[in-house]
């Protein structure tokens, strides 16, 4: 393997025979190239498709009403239902085994006033828990929390947009909000991957907003979490158990899909695994395709190398080598010519993901990437493809009598 003078021979070797080393090396670097730029795309659909699911909580089940569409219990259909502070409660009690988070949102929009700014902003009144379903972080100050909702304190977290708006320069924790005549102090600053519009909102205790509204103790809507540890198929059954008491609780229509909805992210989980499950498995019936036109060109060409090679295979036994010192020599030339061509390959595809970045996110996709575990995977493949692909012709060369290669053609 260190011995020099086989070291100076593979490159001889390799210099007198451009064209051929340049076939082989570019069938190995075109088959991990395109392997690591394929798999790469793939993992940025995942990606994009992924973020869409998980800007709120994954396992997030959403309650809003409607009209009811059906006359039922004496009551006449194109009733407006308006959820209320009890029904929260009947949905925190329905089944608390099963509940991880939950809080009421009451959201109106109002003129928000600080110094000589001001704007219209959706104003969302809710408990602390609304920061985990929301999946919302701070970056500055802290979230609302017990203590604000029992004492109903004119307390707000406003969105990171909210702050580049109205209050320019400085910290905005402790600085007062004029929220419709009302004076707020900001104690936190948070910032939402759901975008500009999810920051340009401010949340205030729900106990605060619904005392401000005269009293009045109506919710615009529920939002629960369900534990994480329960299957999509008894997930979905939760939901549907909470849907069928609150009907049942305002006298709507079991049958009646519009008055009361819920929205619950179990329903889709099914078809987000499978969507993702069929995305992995084309990527990847596509890429070790891929790997494999890679391996069989590698043999393809060995094959003819070694078939080149064989009056010199024969000079050679006439001399006295030994079948052994051909076969190694011609592998060791095997694997110099693939790893270097997998590391050019590896370098291009690895690069060319950089490139592309972001710049697909409108076609879906987003930041690409592969794992360096799957590419070293790739890699080792490839090389040992190129000793197999390497060591059976040339050992089937070596078997030949130096009479009979010396003739060949």
């Amino acid at each position: 393997m260190f011995d020099l003078d086989r070291w100076r021979e593979i490159f001889e070797s390799i210099r007198s025979n451009v064209l051929r080393t340049v076939l082989s090396g570019f069938t190995v670097a075109l088959g991990l190239f395109i392997f690591i730029v394929l798999f790469g795309i793939g993992t940025g659909l995942k990606n994009a498709f992924t973020e869409g699911f998980t800007r709120d909580a994954a396992n997030l089940i959403t309650i809003f009403t409607g009209k009811t569409s059906i006359a039922y219990g004496g009551l006449q259909s194109d009733r407006k239902i308006i959820l209320k502070n009890d029904d929260y409660e009947q949905v925190k009690e329905s089944d608390p085994s099963k509940l991880e988070n939950s809080t009421a949102r009451y959201s109106t929009n109002m003129t928000v006033k600080y110094g000589k700014e001001s704007g219209s902003y959706q104003i969302s009144g809710a408990n602390p828990e609304e920061k985990i379903i929301e999946n919302r972080k701070l970056t500055e100050g802290r979230y609302l929390n017990n203590m604000d909702m029992e004492r109903k304190q004119n307390v707000a977290v406003i969105g990171r947009m909210v702050q580049r708006d109205l209050i320019k320069n400085g910290s905005p924790i402790g600085k007062d909000l004029d929220i419709n005549g009302s004076f707020f102090k900001v104690v936190g600053v948070f910032s939402d991957d759901g975008g500009d519009w999810d920051e340009r909102m401010i949340t205030v205790p729900i106990t605060t907003l619904q005392q401000m509204k005269k009293g009045s103790d109506t919710v615009s809507n529920i939002f629960i979490t369900y534990d994480s540890k329960l299957s999509p198929e008894a997930a979905i059954k939760y939901g549907e158990n909470i849907q069928k008491e609150l009907k049942a609780k305002n006298k709507v229509s079991p049958d009646d899909e519009n008055a009361i909805v819920v929205r619950n992210n179990a329903k889709n989980m099914g078809e987000t695994i499978q969507f993702l499950f069929i995305i992995t498995l084309i990527v990847g019936f596509i890429g070790m395709g891929t790997l494999l036109a890679g391996i069989i060109g590698i043999s393809n060409i060995m094959v003819y190398i070694v078939k080149e090679r064989t009056q010199e295979i024969g000079v050679r036994k006439a001399i006295g080598a030994k079948p052994s010192s051909i076969v190694g020599l011609i592998m060791q030339e095997s694997v110099v010519i693939t790893v270097v061509s997998g590391i050019i390959g590896v370098g291009l595809g690895v690069l060319s993901l950089m490139l592309i970045g972001d710049s697909l996110e409108k076609y879906f996709i987003k930041d690409p990437s592969v794992g360096w575990g799957l590419i070293i995977a790739a890699f080792v493949s490839l090389v040992i493809s190129g000793l197999i692909a390497g060591f059976v012709p040339a050992y089937r060369a070596s078997k030949i009598k130096p009479i009979e290669a010396l003739r060949s053609e």
